[in-house]
């Protein structure tokens, strides 16, 4: 099987992980405010962009927001387009980052970007599209930007950016094992380091949140 055989395979294979583990998370739904999921599809996909690249991860993320939105969606093509923001804003530019540097701290590097610029992103997008979808005043809307919009992304990310970072070497391992990745793909890392850049980022995200959502920042 040619390399780009190989990423088709891929591209294919973690849109459906992702979308496996989208109505997964549906089943067991965790909401904030009444209408914030939260969707570990990430997870995946962010995955997949350290694996198969930077363009294969806007496919991905398209591929499952579309399924999701002619299967299992409510929110119909204003929740379609936030779910391929959220995504890309994500794991794009943790993609870039550790395409550009291949090693444990790029790995680390473009998680924490990807972390930041999902939250960024998603503030700015919600407060022009939440008063839309929800038929409620913008000023109620910019009220919960610092509140619950912020926070809920940051611990939203982190999560994911760390079970991305413990996911990641069986991950590799198994597609090793079916021979989609060569022997050299995803052995560099400590995983001693690892569970504490785990810890400190789960750590980092929940406290700021948290310090966020009291009013202290």
């Amino acid at each position: 099987m040619n390399k780009s055989t190989k990423k088709i395979v891929m591209t294919g294979m973690f849109s459906a992980l992702a979308y496996a583990l989208t109505c997964l998370g549906n089943l067991i739904p965790i909401k904030v405010a009444g209408f914030l999921d939260y969707d570990p599809k990430d997870i995946i996909i962010v995955i997949a962009g350290f694996i198969v690249g930077p363009i294969p991860t806007i496919i991905i993320s398209t591929i499952t927001a579309l399924l999701e939105l002619i299967t299992i969606s409510t929110t119909g093509p204003i929740g379609f387009l936030m779910n391929i923001i959220s995504s890309c804003a994500f794991a794009l530019p943790a993609s870039v980052i550790y395409h550009k540097k291949r090693t444990f701290s790029g790995a680390v590097i473009g998680l924490c970007t990807g972390v930041v610029s999902m939250a960024v992103t998603m503030v700015l997008w919600n407060y022009l599209i939440t008063p839309l979808y929800m038929g409620i005043d913008r000023s109620v809307v910019a009220g919960m930007l610092a509140t619950v919009f912020l926070p809920f992304n940051l611990i939203k990310g982190a999560l994911n950016a760390s079970l991305a970072m413990l996911l990641y070497k069986p991950v590799v391992k198994a597609m090793r094992g079916a021979r989609l990745l060569d022997s050299s793909e995803g052995k560099k890392g400590n995983v001693k380091v690892l569970l504490i850049v785990v810890c400190v980022l789960l750590v980092s995200a929940c406290v700021l949140g948290l310090l966020v959502m009291g009013g202290i920042i």
